[in-house]
């Protein structure tokens, strides 16, 4: 399968708008990198990826990282220090069964939304948007 039947470009230039959005209550920094496959580990996949975009580099440590493998049929949410340390337990896996539903059902662009909608909603609560915020990470979804 192409990323293009997977997720089109503006279905893409869609998410990327709901990034914006959700950035916009909170200094977190919110990414999505979609590529075809992760090999036999997701999570350690996403991590490396997350290290990648450097965005365990954030000055309050407060990264989100939405990885998917469209092929292997799998993804992974991925929270840097700051958020790991404030979120309850369950947050990360109440996210993954959400967007398990949404994917399973072939809404592609849902999932996603609500993904980050939700992580945008928690990292205000933590982490609120300051008049002084700068936007460390691209906005952009990267491809692997």
């Amino acid at each position: 399968m192409k990323l293009d039947e997977f997720i089109s470009p503006q279905e893409r230039t869609l998410l990327v708008n709901a990034i914006k959005e959700a950035e916009k209550m909170t200094s977190g920094e919110i990414r999505v990198h979609i590529e075809p496959n992760c090999g036999k580990n997701v999570i350690a996949r996403a991590i490396k990826v997350f290290k990648k975009l450097k965005m365990n580099k954030t000055a309050l440590r407060n990264g989100v990282l939405i990885y998917v493998a469209y092929e292997s049929k799998q993804f992974s949410i991925i929270g840097d220090k700051g958020i790991n340390e404030v979120v309850p337990e369950d947050f990360w896996n109440s996210i993954s069964e959400k967007i398990h539903h949404s994917f399973s059902s072939g809404n592609i662009v849902e999932g996603f939304e609500v993904a980050i909608k939700e992580a945008g909603k928690k990292l205000s609560e933590f982490f609120p948007y300051s008049e002084d915020d700068i936007n460390e990470q691209s906005d952009e979804i990267s491809i692997g």
